[in-house]
């Protein structure tokens, strides 16, 4: 039923872009805060940037703000990150996930965890290269 494809993932040299898709069906994709996780060999798994509904809000974490921009087209049912200046420290499988349906107020930076997910992309790997 709930279905999220990743896509744009691939091989690019130290401060080089790539922008990530996400398109998701079989679920009211308008209704969920979404986001972009990310996945080190060896390291846990961290929210990156999730989004209110709208998208009007975003939440980053510190070592990609000013890089990254996350954006989504509910019109699409579709989540986008765009990622700037690419580091050797971003290499990692990036998932999308829909994180939850707000039922209440919310602190989006604190909901932004894997821990929150309700569900999960397959993930798309991104390989920055020094």
């Amino acid at each position: 039923q709930v279905r999220m494809v990743e896509s744009g993932g691939g091989s690019v040299q130290v401060g080089g872009s790539l922008k990530l898709s996400c398109t998701a069906s079989g679920l009211p994709f308008e209704s969920y805060v979404m986001g972009w996780f990310r996945q080190a060999p060896g390291k846990e798994r961290e929210g990156v940037s999730c989004l209110t509904q709208s998208g009007i809000s975003q939440s980053y974490i510190d070592s990609v703000k000013g890089r990254f921009t996350a954006s989504r087209d509910n019109a699409k049912n579709t989540l986008y990150l765009q990622m700037d200046s690419l580091q050797s420290e971003d290499t990692a499988m990036y998932y999308c996930a829909a994180v939850f349906i707000p039922r209440g107020p919310y602190v989006l930076s604190s909901v932004c965890s894997p821990s929150q997910v309700k569900y999960w992309g397959q993930g798309t790997q991104v390989t920055v290269s020094s």
